[in-house]
């Protein structure tokens, strides 16, 4: 579903549930209808919408991914070397990442993009301490590189930097996925959404929701997973409590 960019009213009296969250966007969440790129109407409609939930009152971070641009691990498949490849996905996650800060600072929000590589002129490094004070300014901050290091993914990234940075869940917007199901619903006609999830089920069974690595740190230290699709004011759905879509937790885990 493509997002579209439309004049809501805002309901000041609206409570976020979320003090402080951290939301993963993949990179083809920014393309549209598109094969690859950038969709420019998803951008200005995901721009609306995130500046709106800001304007309640949470504390925003955001990391993007870079499927819509490069996938280190298909160039690698094609032979080329993995290190190599990955570094340049980390790469095209700052130019997603520098599309999402323009279209935001439009619409008058301040952000800040903190990135794992040096890239001194577009971006400032990452430093968690920083990456925090920017939170508590009431700036929106946009994490790219993904952790710098290659072998590892953006969902990787996005649940260190939760962790980091003392988020209370990470917000998955999923593009043209609604939840976790059962089994692939391209596929399999009996798989179905499942509203709840363990983070263990989520590895244990396969289901591809995040990395393993992502999952296991989301469960070692007790950060909930919000999984839904990108579509018209899901985010703001979430963020004000809506149950959307599926959410992985760890019952009795504690941050």
């Amino acid at each position: 579903m493509t997002l579209q960019a439309q004049e809501a009213p805002v309901d000041d009296h609206q409570v976020p549930v979320f003090g402080r969250v951290l939301l993963k966007l993949s990179g083809e969440a920014l393309m549209g209808d598109r094969d690859y790129g950038l969709d420019p109407r998803t951008i200005d409609a995901l721009a609306d919408e995130l500046v709106e939930i800001h304007g309640l009152g949470l504390e925003l971070a955001v990391v993007v991914g870079a499927g819509n641009i490069y996938r280190g691990m298909a160039a690698a498949a094609e032979g080329m070397d993995r290190a190599t490849a990955d570094y340049a996905g980390m790469l095209a996650t700052v130019l997603n990442s520098l599309v999402v800060q323009d279209a935001l600072e439009r619409r008058g929000a301040q952000t800040r993009v903190l990135s794992a590589l040096a890239v001194s002129e577009v971006a400032e490094p990452y430093i968690r301490r920083r990456a925090i004070r920017h939170l508590e300014k009431r700036r929106i901050v946009i994490f790219a590189g993904g952790t710098g290091n290659p072998f590892l993914t953006t969902d990787t990234a996005a649940a260190l930097r939760a962790l980091e940075i003392g988020a209370e869940a990470i917000l998955m917007a999923k593009n043209a996925v609604d939840g976790v199901y059962s089994g692939d619903p391209r596929s399999d006609p009996d798989a179905r959404l499942l509203p709840t999830l363990t983070h263990r089920e989520a590895i244990e069974r396969g289901l591809r929701v995040m990395d393993t690595e992502a999952l296991s740190l989301s469960r070692d230290n007790g950060l909930p997973i919000y999984v839904f699709e990108l579509a018209d004011r899901s985010i703001r759905r979430v963020v004000l409590g809506e149950r959307v879509g599926t959410i992985i937790s760890t019952p009795g885990a504690t941050r």
